[in-house]
């Protein structure tokens, strides 16, 4: 799949968006959605999507890009004060080649740990949702603060 692919609309992140996939929601508003990465790579791994239609971000619009990377932010400061690590990692894929599995724009927000190692992306073990839906919990509530 190259990079100027078509959105495929029946994508695992429109399947949540259109509500028929739960979620952990972490954050939404009219534009974006924020929730917890079902396979994480670490203890606090967020997702953050456009609600429009976007493969990738080589082809958003960039008015739209740029409200998806400022919540980006306030969501990784968020993840930061719930969880206190030691760094965070925020990633974006563009293509098969460059790992991305899901062709829906999206940022990874990792909480990294010294000493502890992260999880291969889009592999492992899907995470238990109350788990999930407890940290999306804490992320909110730092939200809040």
């Amino acid at each position: 799949m190259s990079l100027d692919g078509i959105y495929d609309p029946d994508n695992i992140f429109a399947k949540i968006l259109a509500g028929d996939i739960p979620c952990a929601k972490v954050y939404e508003d009219d534009q974006v959605l924020s929730f917890m990465d079902v396979f994480p790579q670490t203890r606090g791994h967020t997702l953050v999507i456009p609600k429009a239609s976007s493969r990738n971000l080589l082809d958003t619009d960039p008015a739209l890009l740029a409200n998806v990377i400022q919540k980006t932010q306030i969501i990784a400061s968020a993840v930061r004060k719930a969880f206190e690590p030691d760094g965070i990692v925020i990633t974006q894929f563009n293509g098969t080649a460059a790992g991305q599995t899901v062709f829906h724009l999206h940022f990874h927000i990792l909480p990294r740990f010294t000493g502890s190692n992260v999880a291969p992306h889009a592999s492992g073990q899907m995470a238990d949702m109350n788990e999930l839906n407890q940290q999306a919990a804490k992320i909110q509530a730092a939200l809040k603060q």
